[in-house]
């Protein structure tokens, strides 16, 4: 016989029912958004041959078992974005997934090892358009003024645009492109001091995480743009500057919203990536170890020009309730 819900549960989801009443309103809200502009709402599968390539996420694991007693390792993703792309390079055409992903290992007021990420790609869109669409998606499905904390953050200003560089020579005072690769040299100007075996990489999000994501956002979103090409992931170098990938993250009230891409469609520079990442992934965590996704390298090549974001769902309902914790506008935990 199954356990009922205890009473506590059943009056922590009662007391708790306006600020989910407002998720299902901002979940159709989203809908209706995309698909007022065309976009094709899309389901891809949640257990998968290859999770993700990212080097410091942890994957739920489970094994599949054959109708004739075989099996095989599969993960649950930590992004439905492989499969989305590979769709994008069969349809051509503007793609959106409210999608459950899984990422083991994360629990705090604003991570949780199971959430749902909004994740939507347009092809022959460019990173700049891309940006003007989320400023549009936010200014849709929130009112025009959140109260974050004791702040106000104001949705009808145009959100800032901040390259990477920009912002390290205002908050930090270094020359972040200038610097790249020679920890020593950006620690100097930074003027803080190295910790053991801090690398380049390991100092950069150091003083991004504890000198500007602190800082922006606060009374209006803010994009922060052009990330070192050591940072570009799936994302395209710009043509203009091959130090930087075209590629953004949103910060609004305190909160990482977004992760953007103007994608990489070159399928052997991508695999290059993929293993470098593979190799730091390994030396760290020797058990998150799976094949590269040869069917999503295929699709690359024929995929078109095409920008795409992920986008946390559950941080958006934070910021339009106005609630600390994202366990606060969970259904159940």
């Amino acid at each position: 016989m199954l356990p009922h819900s205890s009473p506590q549960e059943t009056q922590n989801i009662a007391e708790r029912l306006p600020l989910l009443r407002r998720r299902a309103q901002l979940v159709k809200a989203v809908r209706a958004f995309f698909d007022g502009r065309g976009y094709l709402e899309v389901e891809t599968p949640y257990l998968v041959p290859t999770p993700g390539e990212e080097v410091h996420l942890r994957c739920f694991r489970s094994i599949w078992e054959w109708p004739d007693g075989g099996q095989e390792t599969r993960f649950l993703h930590t992004s439905p974005e492989f499969a989305m792309k590979r769709l994008v390079a069969a349809v051509k055409q503007p793609l959106y997934q409210l999608a459950r992903v899984w990422r083991n290992g994360e629990k705090s007021n604003t991570h949780v090892p199971e959430f749902t990420m909004l994740e939507w790609y347009r092809p022959q869109a460019s990173l700049f358009s891309l940006m003007d669409e989320t400023e549009e998606l936010l200014r849709s499905v929130l009112p025009p003024f959140l109260r974050v904390g004791g702040r106000y953050i104001d949705l009808k200003a145009p959100f800032e645009r901040l390259t990477m560089q920009e912002a390290f020579q205002h908050y930090v005072g270094v020359d972040l492109l200038g610097t790249a690769n020679d920890v020593v040299a950006l620690a100097e100007q930074a003027k803080v001091s190295l910790r053991e075996k801090e690398t380049w990489e390991d100092l950069f999000f150091r003083l991004l995480l504890e000198k500007i994501e602190p800082n922006i956002g606060r009374d209006r979103p803010t994009f922060l743009t052009h990330w070192p090409s050591e940072q570009a992931a799936l994302a395209q170098r710009d043509p203009m500057d091959s130090r930087v990938a075209l590629r953004f993250e949103l910060y609004a009230g305190g909160l990482e919203l977004a992760n953007a891409f103007e994608e990489l469609t070159d399928a052997q520079e991508q695999r290059q990536r993929f293993e470098e990442d593979r190799h730091r992934r390994l030396e760290l965590a020797p058990d998150q170890d799976w094949a590269i996704d040869e069917a999503f390298l295929r699709a690359l090549p024929v995929m078109p020009p095409t920008s795409g974001i992920a986008l946390g769902f559950d941080r958006l309902v934070m910021l339009a309730t106005g609630v600390p914790r994202l366990d606060e506008i969970l259904w159940l935990t």
